[in-house]
């Protein structure tokens, strides 16, 4: 299994992994305080464009300025900073993705895969 990657956590910020930016396996969204979201996490594939419908998550142990524990990509299991397990379903069906991009308030400390 991949090993998850390691980021800096800042006010707000989404990691987006998929084929392209109009096709995403998985669109994760930390929201501390966006419009009518407020410490919820949420979670959505784009394919050919089109968003699917969104998956929020109540547990948000988020602190800002916290490094923070991120993605496997076999189903995109994802370790929360309380050692919470959260998971999204892989929409797009396939196991490589050649897109990763990171927006936002996030420092890339280092990824690992194994």
């Amino acid at each position: 299994d991949e090993a998850p990657s390691c980021l800096l956590l800042q006010p707000g910020f989404s990691i987006n992994i998929g084929h392209d930016p109009d096709n995403l396996a998985l669109h994760f969204n930390p929201r501390f305080d966006f419009g009518h979201d407020v410490n919820t996490i949420v979670m959505n594939s784009l394919s050919g464009g089109s968003w699917a419908d969104e998956q929020h998550e109540g547990n948000f142990p988020f602190t800002r300025g916290e490094e923070t524990f991120l993605v496997s990509l076999t189903h995109f299991y994802i370790k929360l900073p309380d050692g919470c397990m959260i998971n999204f379903p892989n929409r797009l069906g396939d196991v490589k993705y050649d897109y990763f991009d990171i927006r936002g308030e996030a420092k890339v400390i280092g990824i690992k895969i194994k």
